[in-house]
């Protein structure tokens, strides 16, 4: 009888499952085995070489440098990002007026595509005609080049982090909005400030969805590719590149599909150490509230 009963909820997962299946564990499955092979320019003979691509990643120079820079660009979002967002959302909910109009301004960015926005600021950075150029001349200051081997990864985590704060101020915002009012009224009849209230109150009360959105913004980080691509392409000397760039760059470049397929490997398995990692602390942090 319970078999019967379970016989419908399992008839409507077989296509949820079936796709899962096909567009997600199929292709991660062949990449894993790609990675253990030497295929070059997408031919149809592939060969066996165990783990001599994962050994060639302990001697990339390059990287390193973009495991060095989605770091920076993962810390810079967590900052920035979470930081931002949550400072807007706490700033727009004491707005009695407009509040919609700073709903609709903030997530705005977060509809446009990344291409888009991508190629706004690369003419934004450009040397000759740009829009920081033009601004330094118009005050009577030189010129500057804005895209250096030093400064190239953050000219794309700006735009990165410009992008996607709207979403979480919306999440933020959303969670603020479902806290009791009563706690407020409490506070502000004991003389508590808007500062103590957002600290004391707010804050601590949006600890869950914080934490959600530290996860989003660790993992929507190893997925940043088309910014980079736009902005610098990897550039100067491969200075701004990210592990999803350089993977690109090796398969559609360089057609060293089995070296690609190990680093989509490895930002694989270190998304999930960093947010398993990330889930463990923040529960028991929670844990210990």
């Amino acid at each position: 009888m319970a078999l019967k009963s379970k016989k419908y909820p399992l008839l409507f997962l077989i296509p949820a499952l079936a796709f899962i299946g096909i567009f997600l564990l199929l292709p991660l499955g062949r990449t894993v085995y790609y990675s253990f092979t030497a295929w070059f320019n997408f031919a149809p003979t592939k060969k066996f070489i165990g783990l001599q691509n994962y050994v060639n990643l302990l001697q990339d120079d390059v990287l390193r440098i973009a495991l060095r820079n989605t770091g920076i660009l993962i810390v810079f979002a967590l900052i920035f990002q979470i930081g931002i967002a949550t400072l807007l959302a706490v700033c727009v909910d004491s707005v009695r007026h407009g509040f919609q109009f700073f709903r609709t301004v903030y997530f705005f960015p977060v509809i446009i595509s990344a291409t888009a926005i991508g190629l706004m600021f690369s003419l934004i950075y450009k040397y000759d005609y740009g829009l920081l150029n033009n601004i330094l001349a118009g005050f009577g200051k030189e010129k500057q080049v804005w895209l250096t081997a030093k400064s190239a990864i953050y000219c794309v985590a700006i735009p990165t982090v410009w992008q996607h704060v709207g979403f979480y101020f919306i999440v933020v915002l959303t969670g603020i909005t479902n806290i009791p009012g009563d706690i407020y009224e409490s506070a502000t009849l004991d003389g508590a400030t808007f500062r103590q209230r957002a600290v004391h109150i707010t804050i601590p009360m949006l600890k869950p969805i914080l934490v959600s959105n530290i996860v989003l913004v660790v993992s929507q980080s190893f997925r940043v590719f088309d910014m980079v691509y736009v902005v610098t392409g990897g550039g100067p000397r491969h200075e701004s590149e990210l592990l999803s760039s350089y993977m690109y760059s090796k398969a559609f470049a360089d057609y060293n599909t089995g070296y690609a397929s190990a680093i989509a490997i490895v930002m694989i398995i270190m998304g999930i150490f960093l947010t398993g990692i990330l889930r463990f602390l923040t529960g028991r942090m929670q844990g210990d509230d």
